[in-house]
This record gives structure tokens, C-alpha cells and sequence, in this order.
């Protein structure tokens, strides 16, 4: 469906297949204090510094750009609404400048998928372009060749989707960013269910002391997992998890997907200790994680503490509304 036109990293975040499945987008950003704000999640010590630089240069492009994310991230509408017009601006006035395109492509991209069928057709065009000039003016800017390459294989043939030019995207990064390319292979091999492939593909990334490059393969092998999960493939998902747990152990991805595995599978008191030690890692705000916990202790028959770590998510901002009606539901029913 066209309303899963395109979905990026930082947004991705708070939904199953799609989260943590593009890189961190802090290569926008310059200066290296909001690069790690933007990738540890500090969104407010971020969010305050750019509004302090606004104040000083209301057209400040990295104070714009950066309110820009921190819209993606959260997926409020009203938030993307707000960060468009200034973003647009920023392309207007820098018409050389890729990360504006690059971030005014992604906010659109979140609008299509979040405003229905029509509100997705009547930006697919606008998406396609900012994030084509972007790769144009800067084809070594990975998440804006990364995020066209999502759109390429989410959109359908009618608004400009083609698995032939998802495929072209990954070439073109070959000669000058081989490992980055591998990982577009790889989403590619996914598309077109090859899981061999896409693993092979992964494994054979180098990131060396790349940040960006290793939350990338991090990224892309929790994206398979998820989707093998998705497809009740379990003896395949399983060994890809424990991957992820053995290589990222401060990360909340191998855990939360451990965790859903474990919990679909009946294995329950293992699934809390793994959904427990997600809580509690790097990333896990952006994971559903007190959802499929609380529903585990359900499941364990613990009610009240299932009940209240339900009660907790509703308080996550960040929270899939899909999530939240599912949880809301389910509290409902408890009493």
C-alpha cells in the first residue's frame, strides 16, 4: 500500500518491521554534541539547543534541520506539520544544500504514512523528488540514498516504486561506499523474501569504527529477524536474535526481539527476562517494550503488575497509536 511509502530510522522507530531499519540520520547533523543527543535519544537537550540557536538566527539551517529529526522521531503530526514550512524554507534558501531535502523528503514521507490513501498520493511525488535531488547534490549523504531506496521498495509501481531502481541505488553507493552498499543489497534481498541473501549480505558488512555503519548492520539484521518472525519462520528469526544479543548486548533490539519470540513460543518466564533487560538498554524508547511486556506477565498471570506496566506504556509519547488502542483495549477488558 502506498501509505507505507517511506519510513526512516529514527522513525521507524515505534513500529514492528520498520523500527531501528535505516540508519541514524545525525550525518545531517554537524556538530558532534547533537549527533549523540540525536542518537542516544536525548531529544530534549537536543530540542533545547537548536531553539537556542534559532533564537539567535531564525534561519539557522542545523537548528532547522535538527527540529526537523526530532519531528521524525516523535511521529507527532502536529510536530511534522510545524517542521515542514521552516524545512521547505531551508530548501529554498540553500537550493545546494541536500540535507534540507533530504530531511524535507522524511517528514513528507511520515505525513503520507500517517494521513491515509489520499494525503500519501498527493505527497508521493513531492517525496520522490526531495529525496532524488538530495542523492543528487550529495550521493555520499547514505540516509537520503538509503531513504529513497525505501521508498523505491514500500511505494507501489503507480507512485514510483521499482525494486529495479532499489537495486540501481545499491550499485551506485559500490565504488565509493561499498560497506553502505552491501546494506542496501540486503534490504533489497528482504523485499524479495531471498533470506539467505539479505543474511549473507549483512554478515559480510565491515564497520569498523563506523557509528552510523554498525548501527546500520545492527539495524538491517533486526529488520530480517522481525520479518522472519512476522512470517512464523521461528528456527530461522531465533538464531538472528541471539546474533543481535550476542554482538549489541547494550542494545535493546536482540532483547525485545528475543522477547516477542520467546513470548509468541509459550516461553514466558524466559520472554520477561528478556523484554526486562530490553527495558533497560540502549534504544529502548524506541521499542514497544512495556506493550509485549505487560502482555507476557499477563500471560505469566501476574494481573496487577501486567496491568501496570500496561498502564506505564500509555504514558510513552512515543507510542504507535496501533499499540496504544491494542493496550488500551486489553486494560479495558482487565477492569
Amino acid at each position: 500500500m502506498l501509505v507505507k511509502t517511506v519510513r526512516l530510522a529514527v522513525l521507524a522507530l515505534s513500529v514492528g518491521l520498520s523500527l531501528s531499519a535505516s540508519l541514524a540520520q545525525a550525518e545531517v547533523l554537524k556538530d558532534p554534541q547533537w549527533r549523540d543527543w540525536l542518537e542516544a535519544g536525548k531529544s530534549a537537550e537536543l530540542e533545547q539547543a537548536a531553539q537556542t540557536r534559532l533564537k539567535a538566527d531564525p534561519e539557522d539551517s542545523q537548528a532547522v534541520l535538527a527540529l526537523g529529526l526530532l519531528a521524525l522521531e516523535s511521529g507527532d503530526a502536529k510536530r511534522l506539520e510545524a517542521a515542514v514550512k521552516p524545512v521547505q524554507a531551508c530548501a529554498d534558501r540553500q537550493p545546494a544544500q541536500a540535507a534540507c531535502f533530504y530531511v524535507l523528503g522524511s517528514l513528507q514521507g511520515v505525513q503520507a504514512m500517517n494521513g491515509g490513501m489520499m494525503k500519501a498520493i498527493s505527497l508521493s511525488g513531492k517525496i520522490k523528488d526531495n529525496l532524488s535531488r538530495a542523492v543528487e547534490l550529495d550521493p555520499l549523504l547514505f540516509d537520503a540514498r538509503d531513504a529513497l531506496q525505501q521508498f523505491y521498495l514500500m511505494a507501489p509501481g503507480i507512485a514510483g516504486g521499482s525494486v529495479a531502481k532499489a537495486r540501481d541505488l545499491a550499485q551506485a553507493a559500490q565504488a565509493r561506499q561499498p560497506e553502505h552498499a552491501k546494506l542496501l543489497r540486503a534490504r533489497v534481498e528482504m523485499k524479495e523474501e531471498r533470506w539467505a541473501e539479505a543474511e549473507r549480505e549483512l554478515s559480510a558488512v565491515k564497520p569498523g569504527e563506523d557509528k552510523d555503519l554498525l548501527a546500520g548492520q545492527r539495524a538491517g539484521l533486526y529488520q530480517l529477524a522481525i520479518q522472519l518472525f512476522s512470517d512464523k519462520q521461528f528456527a530461522k528469526a531465533r538464531p538472528i536474535f541471539e546474533r543481535l544479543q550476542r554482538d549489541f548486548p547494550g542494545h535493546a533490539a536482540g532483547h525485545y526481539g528475543m522477547g516477542r519470540l520467546l513470548s509468541e513460543t509459550g516461553q514466558i518466564d524466559e520472554a520477561i527476562k528478556s523484554l526486562e533487560r530490553a527495558r533497560t538498554a540502549e534504544g529502548a524508547e524506541r521499542y514497544p517494550v512495556d506493550h509485549r511486556l505487560g502482555f507476557a506477565l499477563l500471560a505469566k498471570g501476574d494481573k496487577a503488575q501486567g496491568k501496570s506496566v500496561l498502564e506505564r506504556f500509555l504514558g510513552n509519547k512515543k507510542a504507535n497509536p496501533r499499540n496504544l488502542d491494542e493496550v488500551r483495549k486489553r486494560l479495558a477488558e482487565l477492569g
